[in-house]
């Protein structure tokens, strides 16, 4: 199962669970326990940290689910490679999610290196940076700054060093 943080205010939480969003009011508690309401139903659910910090097991009414806390672009990045751990960096930079472009680091003629940060765009009052995972040259910037885009807009064209 795969949890998607969209956006959080205060104890107002929007998650992601395998595709389908829900608004959910949640207070941690002690002990790694939680109080979640949830259309009026409450909940009380416990958070066991897994291998990694993104992988917990949660304990909710008698039963038990294995959940990956994504960010957008760790879940963008998955998607893309398939749902498989290597780490392809694609030709053409899209947009993860309808977003605002807040900055660009990089020109076209740039050298990058894996790990190096393109840009940072904004969704529901989160920012993500994105980094490329391999080696590559930056081709042509199709976006400016402050540029709203739509889902699987093209952002960046790049050349991979094969």
């Amino acid at each position: 199962m795969e949890v998607t943080l969209l956006s959080k205010e205060g104890n107002q939480v929007k998650i992601d669970i395998d595709g389908k969003v829900y608004d959910v009011d949640v207070a941690m508690l002690q002990n790694g326990t939680c109080s979640l309401i949830y259309d009026g139903n409450s909940y009380n659910a416990e958070l066991i940290r897994e291998t990694g910090e993104k992988h917990y097991r949660v304990n909710l009414n008698y039963s038990t689910y294995q959940i990956d806390m994504l960010d957008s672009q760790a879940k963008y990045m998955k998607l893309r490679r398939g749902g498989s751990s290597d780490s392809t960096q694609a030709d053409v930079i899209t947009a993860p999610m309808p977003c605002k472009i807040v900055k660009l680091y990089v020109k076209p003629g740039d050298t990058l290196k894996e790990g190096d940060t393109v840009l940072t765009m904004e969704a529901m009052k989160m920012q993500s940076n994105y980094k490329v995972s391999a080696p590559c040259k930056v081709k042509e910037i199709l976006v400016n700054e402050g540029d709203s885009v739509r889902v699987e807009q093209a952002l960046i064209r790049l050349e991979l060093n094969h």
